[in-house]
C-alpha cells in the first residue's frame, strides 16, 4: 500500500480535563431525516452480474452504436463455430442478436466464462435458454471448472423447431461447492442430429437462489449486506446511469419492464451494455424486501454529451414521467396500472419522493433547468401529485413552493470535517436530500483510492452529525456509488465491493460508520452545550420519541490522544445505564478488501450514570460511536 500524507491540519490538542457536555431535555427539533440510504448507481456492472443474479455475461447479445453486440464472454466447445447473426426473425424486436453455432463433430456446443468466473455452492441453479432449428436429440447444460472438470449437468429434452424460438427451461443442483470461482457454464448438443449441424441461441440465462425468492432477482450475499446495513431509502436508477450519454440512452423506464424478451437494454455511461434485466420493477421489489423507501429519479431533458431538450419538447418528456408514476402508483382502471397489474403488481406502491434529474448543474445544464425544465416537472407532478415531494437536483437554484434539493459531495476528509457546521447556515424552509458523499481523495494529494479508508470514513461521519444536527432539514444522506465489482470496475472507492465469489464481499470501513448511526434514528434533535466547542470531538444529540432513549453519536477526527468526555442528559439520573458502541480501525490508511478480514472493530460497553447523571468515558483519536441510554430515563 501506498502510503501518503493523511493529515494536513494542524493536530488539536486535547485538556487534561474532560470535554463536558450537557443535552437540554427540549427545544430541539423535530427531524425530516429518513436515515442513511443508498444510492444505486449502475457502474462497475453493480446492475448487470452484480446486485442483480444473473450470472451469464453477454447472455443476450445485446448492443449498440456505443457497445455493438459481440460474443464477449462466449467460447465454443469441441470445434464448434459461433457466429453472431441478425436474423429475419429474430426472437424479438428486442433482441434482434443471437448466436448460431455449427459444427462438424457429433457434440458441440458453447461456455460462458460468467462475471469473471461463477461460484457454484450445493444450492438450485435454474436456467433457461431459447433454441431455434430442427433438433430432435437433447441438451446438456452443466457448471463446470475452467479446466472442463464437471461439476453438475443436466440433460434436457429438445423442443426446438426449424421456424420458432421455443424456450428451454432446467435446474442444476451441485451437491458440493467449488473449489474456487474459476468455473463456466455450457451447453452442448448432438451435431449430427440438428438440420444443418447448426442451432440458434439466445437470452441464455443462470440464476442462483435471490434474495426472497424473486424471480429475476437479487444476488443474495449483497442484499442480506443492506439489510445488515440498515438501509432507509433507495435513490434510483441512479445518477448518470439515468441521464444516458445521449438522449437516445437515457434510462426509458418502460424498456425496462414486462419480459426479458421485450428489454432492448442499453449503452450505459459505464463503458459496457446494460441488459435492463434490474429494472424498474425489480427496484421497487427491492424496495419492498427491505421495507425501504423509495426516491424515483425521473430524465429532466439533460445528457452527459451536454445536450439540452427544447422548451418547446419538455412536455414530451414530463409525460413520460407522469405515465411512469401512474405505472407505479395508478388504480388498475388507469391505462399504466393495469399495465403493472398484468405484470404481477395489482396492488399500487407508494411514491412519495420524485428528484428531477441528476446534478443538472452540469454538462452545460444549469441554465436551462432554471429557465424552464425543472418547474415543466415540478409544475406537472405537483399537479396530478401534490402528494409527491419533489426534489431538485442541485441546491445552485431558488427552489419553488415546497421544491427540496439535492446536494453532492466527493472530496477530501479535511473537507468533510471543514464542512461540519453546513447545514448550519440553511434554513428549514425546503429540506436536502445529501444524495451522494464519499472521501475520493487523501488530504493534499489528488490520489483516488480503491476502497474507502478510515481517516477519510471518519471525516464522513464528522459531516454526518453535522447532518444530524440540522436534521429538520435534511431528508437523507447516503454513501456513493454504492456497489463495485472489482474485475470490471471504472470509479472508485465504492461503499460496497465484491467480486464472483459471495463469501469475499467488502462491506467497506465507510459501510461500518454509516451503519452504526443508521441502527439509532433521532427523531428529536435536542440542544447541548458542551465546554469546549466542536474539534476535535464532533458529535449530536437527541432522543428517540418511540423508546424515550437519549442518544449521542460523535466522530474524533485529529486529537492528539484520547478524548475524556463526561455527558450529561437533563432528566436522566444517577443510575442509568447506557450502552456505548465504538468503532475504530488500526490505522488511518486501513481499509476493507474483497476477500480480506474486516478492519473495523466494534467495542460495545454498559456505562452507569454517576453524580448528576454524568456519563464518564473517553474515545480515542480516529473513532466513531454512539451512546444510547436505557428507556426509563428519569
Amino acid at each position: 500500500m501506498i502510503l501518503l500524507k493523511i493529515f494536513v491540519v494542524p493536530f488539536l490538542a486535547v485538556c487534561g480535563y474532560a470535554v463536558e457536555i450537557t443535552v437540554a431535555s427540549s427545544g430541539g427539533n423535530v427531524t425530516v431525516m429518513l436515515g442513511y440510504g443508498a444510492m444505486e448507481e449502475e457502474i462497475n456492472h453493480a446492475g448487470d452480474g452484480g446486485l442483480y443474479a444473473e450470472l451469464i455475461r453477454n447472455r443476450a447479445f445485446q448492443g449498440s452504436d456505443l457497445y455493438p453486440s459481440s460474443l464477449d464472454a462466449w467460447e465454443a466447445v469441441n470445434g464448434a463455430e459461433l457466429a453472431l447473426q441478425s436474423l429475419a426473425d429474430p426472437l424479438s424486436l428486442a433482441l434482434p442478436y443471437s448466436m448460431n453455432v455449427k459444427g462438424n463433430s457429433s457434440v458441440i456446443g458453447f461456455k460462458n466464462s460468467g462475471y469473471w468466473g461463477i461460484d457454484v455452492q450445493a444450492q438450485t441453479y435454474t436456467g433457461s435458454f431459447w433454441a431455434r432449428g430442427s433438433y430432435n436429440g437433447s441438451f446438456t447444460a452443466a457448471l463446470e471448472t475452467s479446466a472442463g472438470d464437471t461439476l453438475i449437468s443436466v440433460e434436457i429434452d429438445s423442443e426446438s423447431v426449424s421456424d420458432a424460438w421455443v424456450q428451454h427451461n432446467f435446474t442444476l443442483t451441485p451437491t458440493s461447492p467449488a473449489s474456487d470461482t474459476d468455473n463456466v457454464f455450457s451447453i452442448t448438443f448432438n451435431a449430427a442430429e440438428a438440420d444443418g449441424g447448426a442451432l440458434d441461441f439466445n437470452l441464455i440465462s443462470l440464476f442462483p437462489p435471490t434474495y426472497s425468492d424473486r424471480p429475476n432477482g437479487m444476488r443474495k450475499d449483497l442484499m442480506e449486506a443492506l439489510a445488515v446495513y440498515g438501509t432507509k431509502f433507495l435513490r434510483f436508477p441512479g445518477g448518470n446511469n439515468l441521464e444516458g450519454e445521449t438522449v437516445g440512452d437515457r434510462w426509458i423506464w418502460n424498456n425496462t419492464i414486462g419480459p426479458l424478451t421485450s428489454r432492448p437494454g442499453r449503452a450505459s455511461t459505464w463503458d459496457y451494455e446494460e441488459t435492463d434485466g434490474l429494472g424498474l420493477v425489480e427496484y421497487m421489489e427491492w424496495c419492498d424486501d427491505l421495507g425501504i423507501e423509495p426516491i424515483l429519479a425521473v430524465w429532466s431533458g439533460l445528457a452527459l454529451d451536454e445536450t439540452v431538450v427544447s422548451e418547446s419538447e419538455i412536455d414530451i418528456y414530463v409525460q413520460e414521467a407522469l405515465d411512469e408514476l401512474e405505472f407505479l402508483t395508478g388504480s388498475v382502471d388507469t391505462e399504466y396500472g393495469a399495465l403493472r397489474a398484468q405484470y404481477g403488481h395489482p396492488d399500487p406502491w407508494t411514491i412519495r419522493y420524485v428528484e428531477v434529474g441528476n446534478e443538472d448543474y452540469l454538462n452545460g445544464g444549469l441554465d436551462s433547468y432554471i429557465s424552464y425544465r425543472f418547474s415543466a416537472f415540478y409544475d406537472a407532478i405537483t399537479e396530478k401529485y401534490p402528494e409527491i415531494s419533489i426534489i431538485a437536483s442541485t441546491i445552485e437554484m431558488t427552489l419553488p413552493g415546497n421544491a427540496n434539493g439535492d446536494y453532492h459531495m466527493y472530496d477530501t476528509p479535511d473537507a468533510f470535517v471543514e464542512a461540519f457546521n453546513q447545514w448550519d447556515q440553511y434554513s428549514n424552509e425546503h429540506h436536502y436530500l445529501l444524495g451522494e458523499l464519499a472521501a475520493t481523495e487523501y488530504n493534499g494529494a489528488d490520489v483516488s483510492q480503491m476502497y474507502p479508508w478510515w481517516s477519510g470514513s471518519v471525516g464522513e461521519a464528522v459531516y454526518l452529525l453535522g447532518a444530524e444536527r440540522n436534521a429538520d432539514k435534511i431528508i437523507g444522506a447516503t454513501y456513493a456509488p454504492l456497489m463495485c465489482n472489482i474485475d470490471s470496475y471504472q470509479w472508485t472507492p465504492n461503499f460496497i465491493a465484491y467480486d464472483a465469489d459471495t463469501a469475499a464481499t467488502a462491506p467497506s470501513t465507510s459501510y461500518y460508520v454509516y451503519q452504526l448511526f443508521n441502527q439509532h434514528i433521532i427523531t428529536n434533535t435536542l440542544p447541548a452545550n458542551s465546554s469546549t466547542g466542536f474539534g476535535p470531538l464532533y458529535y449530536v444529540a437527541g432522543l428517540d420519541n418511540s423508546t424515550d432513549e437519549r442518544i449521542f453519536k460523535a466522530a474524533v477526527y485529529n486529537s492528539t490522544g484520547d478524548v475524556p468526555i463526561g455527558l450529561t442528559f437533563e432528566g436522566v439520573d444517577e443510575g442509568t445505564t447506557a450502552q456505548l458502541t465504538v468503532r475504530t480501525a488500526p490505522e488511518a490508511t486501513s481499509a476493507n478488501e474483497v476477500g480480506g478480514a474486516n478492519v473495523v472493530s466494534t467495542n460495545t460497553t454498559t456505562l452507569t450514570a454517576g453524580s448528576g447523571g454524568m456519563f464518564s468515558f473517553s474515545l480515542p483519536n480516529l473513532s466513531v460511536a454512539v451512546l444510547v441510554t436505557s428507556s426509563s430515563t428519569a
